[in-house]
């Protein structure tokens, strides 16, 4: 099609929605406005300095847990989870979920803080929170970090169980 002087034309061009130009486009907006992760770790204690600095003292990835019986009984963990964002150009309410899985893959019930962003792009925003962990049986533990519902990493956590008790005499 063609246009001639005393004529004004216009083209319209279409791009189909599953166009991979479309999906680019669509990923790399996405990837602007989301902020990005700067720690993820289990430790025993997080320290807030008067200048705002984190410590982090004590990095777990492991628990070894002890009892009389064959089998584990559920046993109390105590750790805390520290996990931090820079803002990029994400701004305003977010939620933050982790949600944990079982060695056996069951989902376990999840924990969810509200973080609110509002610094410049390399400024961030950091969750430090005391957790009591119910583990009911030993294994790997993985613990999926969500913002907004889109998961940002995975923790593992292993728990290692060790039956001790009075010492036997097999003859």
């Amino acid at each position: 099609m063609s246009c001639v002087k005393s004529q004004i034309c216009l083209f319209l061009v279409l791009k189909g929605e599953g166009s991979p130009m479309a999906d680019d486009k669509k990923a790399e907006q996405k990837e602007i406005f989301r902020a990005h992760l700067a720690i993820a770790v289990f430790c025993e204690k997080v320290l807030r300095e008067t200048d705002n600095v984190l410590s982090v003292i004590r990095v777990i990835d492991r628990f070894n847990v002890v009892g009389a019986t064959p089998e584990m009984v559920p046993t109390v963990l105590p750790f805390m989870i520290l996990v931090s964002f820079k803002s990029g150009f994400l701004r305003g309410k977010q939620l933050l979920a982790i949600r944990p899985k079982g060695p056996n893959k069951e989902d376990l019930p999840q924990m969810a803080f509200p973080m609110l962003f509002e610094g410049d792009d390399d400024r961030g925003n950091a969750l430090a929170a005391q957790i009591n962990f119910v583990a009911n049986q030993e294994g790997l533990y993985w613990f999926d970090v969500h913002l907004n519902e889109e998961l940002v990493t995975r923790m593992p956590l292993r728990v290692a169980y060790q039956q001790v008790g009075p010492a036997t005499v097999q003859g």
